[in-house]
This record gives C-alpha cells, sequence and structure tokens, in this order.
C-alpha cells in the first residue's frame, strides 16, 4: 500500500494523506480574517485546493467534520458552506461540532475524499 503525504508548515501533521484512494485532508483559514463568514470562504477555499493538489473536489467529498469555536455560528457557516459546497450529488455526510480552537482560528474542516 502507498501513502502519499502532503507536507503542512505547522508541527506534526501533513495537510492532507492519499492512501488506498482516499484523500484525508484538513483545512483551516490561512489568513485568520475576521469572521466566521471570512473565515468558512478562506478555509473552504483552501480545502479546494489541498483537495485539487492530491487528486480529488468536491464531487469527491465522502465525510466532513466542521469545528467552530463557537456553534453558535453554525447558521452563518452554513450560508458560506451551502454556496460553496453546489449540487446536492456532491454534499457529503458532515457533522458540526463546538470547540476551542486554536486563537483566532473560528473554524477547521476535516475531509475524506475519493481520489477522482
Amino acid at each position: 500500500m502507498t501513502i502519499q503525504r502532503f507536507p503542512y508548515e505547522g508541527l506534526g501533521r501533513c495537510e492532507a494523506v492519499v492512501s488506498d484512494g482516499l484523500v484525508y485532508a484538513v483545512g483551516t483559514d490561512p489568513q485568520l480574517d475576521e469572521g466566521i463568514l471570512a473565515q468558512t470562504k478562506n478555509t473552504l477555499d483552501e480545502l479546494a485546493r489541498i483537495l485539487r493538489v492530491s487528486g480529488s473536489g468536491k464531487a469527491g467529498l465522502l465525510n466532513a467534520t466542521v469545528y467552530l469555536s463557537d456553534i453558535k455560528q453554525k447558521h452563518e457557516m452554513d450560508r458560506v458552506w451551502i454556496d460553496w459546497i453546489g449540487p446536492e450529488e456532491h454534499w457529503p455526510q458532515r457533522a458540526c461540532i463546538g470547540v476551542d480552537l486554536d486563537e483566532g482560528c473560528l473554524v477547521e474542516i476535516v475531509v475524506t475524499a475519493k481520489v477522482l
């Protein structure tokens, strides 16, 4: 079995790993812009880039876990998510969880996708 790792500038993790036809990836807002709308958009743009370089895309998404620093902002995050995810046939299984994140980080999204 071949495992391909896509390095991340931070310590202790990769931004994506590809193994056995699946992509495991995580995205956050690289700029840590202000507000959940901006951070969600930037996070999803970053995630789209990571999926593309690892051989997948939105159509390959199987599962997503959205971590929010304030679960009360889920409705705002959803507005950006729905715009980004597109047609229903691209919708992955998804869960949203309220958690403590790094300072300034409002959203982090972890996905599993099929290599396309």
